[in-house]
């Protein structure tokens, strides 16, 4: 028997970095962002039924991520066509990772497991979360999005404290120190419920 623990939080919380924890202690870990990253890869499954529909995404034999933003600004209603493909694709992707798991833990990190109501499918979730003026800081720092595009993305997220309130377990990821501590524990008691099951 494995357990399902979903792995979430907002932009900048550390999820990735506290996904590495739970791995160091030794669950099996999938990832949806790199999961859609296979799929629209040279030779993923989602590139043919993209190029179907939209023939202009495909680069080089591969779905680029940049081409895709542009379509998805221009025509926003295309974006449910686009996770009507994707979305049972990762599905697959997810329950191939569980089939070959040899671990007793399977964490499931998620970004929008709630918003997705992917948190039905767990046993349990955990939710990473950290201050708001950490959490721009941290975004900002990469280098990699504006202030704008960093509002757009957490306007269509969930807000935090919702997250923490539906959530089993709420990560602080303040320090990396206090993340482990925090991810150890919740791996111990897992182990303690399955023991028991």
């Amino acid at each position: 028997m494995n357990f399902k623990l979903g792995l979430t939080g907002s932009i900048g919380m550390g999820k990735s970095t506290t996904a590495q924890m739970f791995a160091d202690a030794g669950c099996d870990v999938w990832d949806a962002d790199a999961a859609v990253h296979r799929l629209y890869a040279i030779g993923g499954a989602a590139v043919a039924p993209m190029k179907a529909l939209l023939p202009e995404v495909i680069i080089d034999d591969a779905v680029s991520r940049d081409a895709l933003r542009e379509v998805i600004q221009a025509d926003p209603s295309i974006l449910k066509h686009i996770e009507q493909i994707v979305h049972p694709l990762v599905g697959q992707d997810r329950a191939v990772f569980i089939a070959n798991s040899k671990q007793d833990i399977l964490v499931f990190d998620i970004p929008i497991l709630f918003e997705t109501g992917g948190n039905k499918t767990m046993d349990a979730v955990a939710c990473v979360s950290v201050d708001a003026a950490t959490q721009r800081a941290r975004v900002l720092a990469r280098g990699t999005m504006s202030e704008a595009q960093f509002e757009q993305i957490l306007a269509k997220q969930m807000p935090i404290e919702e997250k923490r309130a539906l959530s089993d377990y709420v990560i602080e990821t303040d320090t990396l120190e206090h993340a482990k501590t925090q991810v150890e524990a919740i791996v111990r008691d897992i182990k303690g419920k399955l023991q028991n099951a």
